[in-house]
């Protein structure tokens, strides 16, 4: 085709928005197009703006979308804690700290009563001392 032709065909076509081109390439056209003056089905279902309903709708997707923001939020700040080793051993170790703690008041409680038992009553402690004192008498008389 010589330049001539080819810049005559390009005079006789009009601009066309991209859309418009590619429905007339695929050999559809856009629904405005096809009827002029008719409100597409997307249109006619969704409510005006201003309305209540519209009101309505808009808040449900505030709320919609802060729930999701929320969501966002926890687990962005679980992984964070999963990926802070450095802190996980923090408390761990914290943790620890504090079994240590409960066991050690819990050890002194006991030790306490058995001191206040000895106190009451000698008689038990004295028995057992002067057994262990005999069985070590009788393993050195025993092994010479």
């Amino acid at each position: 085709m010589s330049p001539a032709k080819r810049k005559s065909k390009d005079d006789d076509t009009t601009e066309q928005s991209p859309e418009q081109a590619a429905a007339a390439e695929d050999g559809s056209a856009d629904a405005s197009q096809a009827a002029p003056g008719a409100a597409s089905a997307e249109e006619a279902k969704a409510p005006k703006p201003g309305s209540p309903a519209a009101t309505e709708e808009a808040e449900q997707l505030r709320e919609e979308i802060e729930g999701t923001r929320e969501q966002l939020g926890d687990t962005v700040e679980a992984l964070a804690g999963k990926a802070d080793v450095k802190g996980q051993v923090k408390e761990k170790v914290e943790e620890r700290k504090e079994d240590l703690r409960q066991k050690q008041g819990q050890a002194q409680a006991k030790l306490q009563d058995t001191q206040a038992q000895v106190k009451e009553n000698p008689t038990p402690v004295m028995a057992g001392a002067g057994a262990l004192v005999a069985l070590l008498l009788l393993l050195w008389l025993w092994r010479r």
